[in-house]
């Protein structure tokens, strides 16, 4: 490992820890040319597939634009912050599990709306309504027409009523 302060390539490890959930190995590190001490972490580099979008461009996944995506929907809502993390790790866990190089975007958005849709029904308006770019607003009572009839046919179930 080379000294972020000398530039030197022998040290030694002095303490090493699990940390992040086991995800990761934290060790501790002496420079044995300037003494100094300093930190590194290992961890499996996690292979998450290009992102294809509609126009046929590629792009790296970028967890932080989905995170942007799914707190615009959910202002002023009673979501926590960490749930929208779970939300975020759920699907990245999902992509890296997948084996695949390639992942359509659309994938990605239906895969949202699927987590918005059990977690709070105004913001999974708000996400489709821009997912989806409604035209006008019949566009958009229609998909609240549907989600309307998803929630009955849910509560049907649960009560044990004939649908």
């Amino acid at each position: 490992m080379k000294c972020p302060f000398c530039g030197n390539l022998e040290d030694r490890v002095i303490d090493s820890r699990t940390s992040k959930e086991g995800e990761a190995i934290r060790r501790r590190r002496e420079c044995l040319k300037c003494g100094k001490r300093f930190t590194s972490y290992e961890r499996v580099d996690d292979v998450i597939p290009m992102v294809v979008k509609k126009d046929g461009r590629r792009e790296s996944f970028d967890r932080a634009k989905i995170l942007h995506g799914l707190r615009k929907a959910c202002e002023k809502r009673p979501i926590s912050i960490d749930l929208l993390d779970g939300v975020v790790d759920s699907i990245e866990k999902k992509l890296a599990g997948m084996g695949v190089k390639e992942i359509p975007s659309a994938w990605i958005g239906e895969e949202v709306m699927s987590s918005l849709k059990e977690t709070d029904k105004v913001a999974y308006v708000r996400f489709a309504s821009v997912y989806r770019q409604f035209r006008d607003l019949n566009d958009l009572m229609d998909e609240v027409r549907t989600l309307f009839d998803h929630q009955e046919i849910s509560a049907k179930k649960a009560d044990g009523s004939p649908l």
